[in-house]
């Protein structure tokens, strides 16, 4: 049976989940978003700061979808992602490419390209390389994952197998280690098989944590994934590490892994294990993939790659280290009210806090601030008295369907302050139209453009 697809961006369109052809158990859906809420790991991801990380502890209920009972329908949240659950694919795509009045959608297909090169700046996830040839894949983002490890892995395993020093028991002809007395007395000497010899070793063995990390996922992914590719790929993994025991893994056993420089090119594997292991996947009693979810606050992920994509990309701003925005306040002898901006840059000689905000400016707001909160400006406001800098950017995603871009200057007068508050609302474009043919090359010539497009947006707002 086809998996049926949704589609849902965040805090925007709504969909039936009581249709006819395949309608959704949504108590069972429920409990499965709960189960994945409540044991997700404690990362950056999901704590943002302390203040928000007490906040979402106290939260039991799950946030991923909203669950319109009355009318019967789903809405995401600030999630995007992929949810499997029952032979239906959720799809939670992010709203910057929403537009209901747009005629030239963007596919989800291109959307979750995005998604993927946005990882690929981040630093609080370790997230594998993109770069592949991904023109026979679907839209659907397990299946892009699925097809980037097996084909990487694949292509690896060619060339070399990871192998290391293991330490083995066994019965040998020979001395070789170190003799285990007590069992060469017990189950060889005194049965009248004393010339077999219980030994401990060291052996290079193919039979390791790591090849039983990879047999394990590859495992596990071939028996859902609809991608011929990628199901060739997994039965050639499989088939290479035969001599492979077979057995459960866990994420702890992968995140364990450390290679020498002579391996580097094995890490990029065990991040993609780490990645399936570590997002929210659930089986059922015979180690059966029966429900996927990888799921990452927008938010978030918007800031972290914000951060990477200067570190990397944007070589005349300069990030201040060792730097703290201090408090807000002290009772007593206590501090509180942690102040902590998002980038604390510095541009030739002029430092500069720079602040991410996911949200979408409105450019015909009837009063003339473009939807920009108060809130939001009192936080920049306190972050420049306290640490005593004048210039400030709140730096916005532009939506895909914009063509034009916000850049305005707000002046805050301080009276107190021998200067004022420059505090400038810019829109960066953080999309561009993936219509070429995807396989000519792999997936980086298709963001060239938009490298150059988004270092010069960058540097032209600080």
């Amino acid at each position: 049976m086809k998996e049926a697809a949704i589609y849902l961006y965040e805090y925007q369109n709504k969909v039936s989940y009581d249709h006819d052809e395949t309608p959704i158990d949504i108590d069972a859906l429920e409990l499965y978003l709960e189960q994945i809420w409540n044991n997700r790991e404690k990362s950056d991801y999901f704590r943002k700061d302390e203040d928000s990380a007490e906040e979402e502890d106290k939260i039991e209920e799950q946030r991923f979808l909203q669950i319109l009972r009355r009318s019967k329908e789903l809405k995401s949240n600030k999630y995007v992602g992929v949810i499997h659950f029952e032979g239906q694919r959720i799809n939670l795509l992010p709203k910057i490419f929403y537009h209901p009045n747009s005629e030239n959608k963007t596919s989800v297909k291109d959307i979750q390209l995005h998604i993927l090169w946005w990882l690929s700046y981040c630093e609080k996830i370790r997230f594998p390389s993109y770069e592949a040839n991904l023109s026979s894949i679907d839209s659907d983002f397990f299946e892009i994952l699925t097809y980037l490890f097996a084909k990487y892995t694949r292509e690896l395993l060619s060339s070399a197998i990871y192998q290391q020093y293991q330490e083995v028991d066994r019965e040998l002809s020979f001395v070789k280690g170190r003799i285990n007395t007590n069992r060469y007395i017990d189950q060889n000497l005194s049965r009248g098989r004393w010339h077999k010899i219980n030994c401990t070793y060291d052996s290079f063995e193919v039979d390791n944590t790591f090849n039983r990390v990879i047999k394990y996922v590859a495992t596990l992914l071939i028996g859902v994934s609809k991608n011929t590719d990628s199901q060739k790929y997994l039965r050639e993994i499989i088939f290479i590490l035969d001599e492979v025991d077979d057995r459960v893994m866990t994420s702890s056993d992968c995140s364990a892994l450390k290679f020498n420089p002579m391996f580097s090119d094995f890490e990029k594997v065990r991040d993609y294990c780490q990645l399936f292991l570590d997002h929210s996947i659930s089986f059922d009693y015979k180690t059966d993939l029966k429900l996927f979810a990888f799921l990452l606050p927008m938010e978030v992920l918007f800031e972290d790659f914000i951060k990477g994509f200067i570190q990397k990309e944007v070589y005349d701003i300069s990030f201040k280290s060792q730097v703290s925005g201090g408090y807000l306040a002290k009772l007593g002898k206590e501090s509180h009210f942690k102040l902590r901006p998002d980038l604390l840059l510095k541009v030739e000689d002029r430092p500069i806090i720079g602040d991410t905000k996911y949200k979408i400016l409105d450019r015909y707001s009837k009063v003339p601030k473009y939807g920009i909160s108060q809130s939001d400006m009192y936080q920049m406001v306190s972050y420049a008295i306290s640490m005593k800098i004048t210039q400030i950017v709140l730096i916005y995603p532009k939506p895909s369907w914009r063509l034009d871009i916000i850049n305005e200057e707000f002046i805050i007068h301080d009276s107190l302050a021998i200067q004022d508050i420059s505090v400038r609302v810019c829109e960066i474009p953080i999309t561009c139209d993936l219509d070429e043919n995807l396989s000519n090359g792999n997936l980086t010539i298709f963001f060239e453009n938009l490298v150059s497009k988004l270092s010069l947006s960058i540097s032209g707002v600080f």
